[in-house]
């Protein structure tokens, strides 16, 4: 026998009105964690981006000044002059030693890759539906409340699932504000209630296509389930345009490196080109006793991988730094992308690294041996 008030049950505008501020309350609750996960994750994509790609584009700056300026010396055209200078300002001043020593020390530390996962997704929407300041009209209850969601959101944009459980707990003591279920204002208040969640319903779908519409939230979106393939395949465009631009390069500083006779001039090669370069090996010719990081994803890690390597995945390379050896160390993923990455910014870093090109592919073609995780038959995922 059900104990709720007659009352409620022989209004039906009354239920349906309930029903529908219900509805609308969930998928107002479901498209704020959507945002909120959504701007989590973008946030984390563009730090690896920056931070891992970032060398690659500038090398490409560089090179493109380089190219524009090789160009202009043997023209002389003015207009060939200006797109030098329009390169070369685009490129940016090497840092100061001192400077950036100093700017290391005051730095905050690297944000770590986090993706919520369900159940942090569920206690969030949970909390947001218990303690949002916008329930509240007492100025004093709305400041406590704003407090609280605040920490809420810290602990969501770290993934800590445990930190919102405990917050969870420590929002359940605390009494529901709306009038009763047969209240004569409940009708009112749901009235209100519904218009409200109309008004946040709008401001987040804007706010989701604000986010949508950035440059890292477009790249995104092309990979959302696998943001480190991504990462992979842009490195390796970047990296084959590199090589493009160099023998560009090599090419011009080639033909004005000789006189009219044929006769060859001093070379006039920039030594940042020999900076640039990724240090790269071949699987077959890795050292038995070398120093291996292997930066993939941990189900490509467990479908096989060097018995004795590191396993630090890309997104977490900058976070985990100080885990990484003082000594040389060949840098593997699947089939040389990421590692490109890690391996330029190691370099960059005043590390010593080294990629090896192809990958586990190439290792596994080589014969080198391989592990799979828990006793399984080793593979290349």
């Amino acid at each position: 026998m059900s104990t709720e008030s007659p009352a409620r049950w022989s209004d039906p505008e009354r239920e349906r009105l309930e029903e529908l501020v219900a509805a609308t309350e969930l998928a107002w609750l479901t498209l704020e964690v959507d945002v909120e996960t959504l701007r989590v994750e973008i946030d984390n994509f563009a730090l690896v981006h920056h931070q891992l790609l970032g060398p690659l584009y500038a090398s490409l700056d560089e090179l493109d000044a380089l190219i524009a300026e090789a160009v202009a010396a043997r023209t002389g055209d003015p207009e060939d002059l200006r797109r030098a200078v329009e390169a070369r300002a685009r490129v940016e001043p090497p840092a100061d030693p001192a400077l950036d020593e100093g700017l290391r020390e005051v730095a905050p530390e690297p944000t770590r890759k986090v993706r919520p996962d369900r159940e942090a997704q569920r206690v969030y929407r949970e909390l947001a539906r218990r303690a949002h300041p916008d329930l509240a009209t007492d100025p004093a209850e709305q400041e406590r409340r704003s407090a609280f969601i605040a920490r809420v959101n810290d602990a969501y944009a770290h993934g800590d699932t445990g930190a919102l459980e405990q917050l969870a707990e420590e929002w359940s003591t605390d009494p529901d504000s709306a009038p009763a279920v047969d209240a004569a204002e409940r009708p009112d208040w749901l009235r209100q209630r519904l218009e409200w969640l109309t008004g946040k319903i709008g401001q987040l779908a804007t706010e989701q296509v604000r986010l949508e519409r950035t440059a890292m939230g477009e790249l995104l979106l092309l990979a959302p389930q696998e943001p480190e393939r991504l990462l992979e395949e842009l490195a390796e465009s970047l990296l084959a345009r590199a090589a493009d631009q160099r023998a560009e390069l090599q090419r011009l500083l080639g033909e004005a490196g000789h006189n009219g006779d044929g006769q060859p001039r001093e070379s006039q090669e920039n030594p940042t080109m020999s900076a640039q370069h990724i240090p790269t090996t071949d699987a077959a010719s890795v050292p038995a006793d070398a120093l291996l990081l292997d930066v993939r994803e941990q189900d490509e890690w467990d479908a096989g991988h060097v018995e004795g390597a590191l396993h630090i995945p890309i997104g977490e390379v900058i976070a985990r730094l100080d885990e990484l050896p003082a000594e040389k160390l060949y840098v593997l993923c699947r089939v040389g992308g990421r590692s490109a990455q890690v391996v330029q910014y190691l370099v960059a870093q005043g590390r010593e690294a080294v990629n090896v090109d192809g990958g586990m592919f190439a290792w596994e073609s080589a014969g080198r041996p391989m592990t799979g995780s828990d006793g399984r038959a080793a593979f290349v995922l």
